[in-house]
């Protein structure tokens, strides 16, 4: 793994020896979160992020402006595109828009 990921801590719902999906987080930003395509719709990711909200507090969150289910997923949990870069953290050409909390 690349040194990108050093400071990331790692928690996961696990069911039996199974893990269902995991959320990484660094200080107040999501990393990365995952669930098990068999799980889908189940409430794993809402699971993993309201235990970061709660438990490390995140704030923040980059995604692929093209992976509409996760824009979407996180824009029904508060969180509003504060802007937009036309390259990935690779330089790569996948738009990624930074988001953060809205202000209540």
């Amino acid at each position: 793994m690349p040194t990108f990921f050093d400071n990331v801590q790692l928690k996961a719902l696990k069911e039996d020896n199974s893990i269902l999906g995991f959320i990484g987080t660094d200080k107040e930003s999501v990393e990365m979160l995952f669930g098990e395509a068999s799980q889908r719709g189940k409430g794993i990711g809402k699971k993993l992020l309201l235990y970061a909200f709660e438990n490390i507090g995140i704030t923040k969150v980059d995604v692929n402006q093209d992976n509409h289910q996760a824009v979407a997923f996180y824009k029904h949990f508060g969180f509003e595109t504060k802007t937009v870069s036309e390259v990935d953290g690779f330089g790569k050409p996948y738009p990624i828009l930074h988001m953060e909390l809205g202000r209540i």
